[in-house]
């Protein structure tokens, strides 16, 4: 945002981050940040009088969860239905029986992660055996 923009927003202008910095950030691409919004997963919180998109910290909270998601093979329906698991259990007016259900989702993902997890260090011990491997034989032929 250039000096003379101002977000079309209530939140405070110095909280707000166009999106270079936010890929900077969260590790993410400015095309993977894009397609995040246009499938309404994270969508920007504001857009500057010239049309940029602005990013709150919620939002690049929102946009981590899913970082943390895809490499452990979560769907983007997943992704979803987490991010609004989440939503109702930080709303301090969302209904008894909501939060219930959330949070039983939430116990969900969490059962899915841990598998995920498992997975994940199965196939990076295999990796690490075939470095060490590869390792020997090159250091042999040396």
């Amino acid at each position: 945002m250039t000096g003379t923009e101002k977000p079309d927003t209530p939140a405070a202008a110095d909280d707000l981050l166009q999106i270079g910095e936010v890929a900077h950030r969260t590790e993410l691409s400015i095309k993977t940040i894009r397609h995040y919004d246009e499938v309404g997963l994270v969508v920007p919180s504001a857009r500057s009088a010239g049309g940029f998109r602005l990013y709150t910290p919620g939002d690049i909270d929102r946009l981590l969860v899913i970082r943390r998601m895809k490499p452990a093979g979560f769907s983007l329906d997943d992704m979803r239905r987490l991010l609004d698991a989440e939503a109702v259990l930080d709303d301090p007016e969302a209904a008894a029986d909501g939060k219930a259900a959330a949070g039983a989702e939430l116990a969900e993902f969490h059962q899915r992660a841990q598998e995920s997890c498992r997975k994940l260090a199965r196939q990076l011990a295999y990796a690490e055996e075939l470095t060490e491997q590869l390792a020997a034989r090159a250091g042999a032929h040396s």
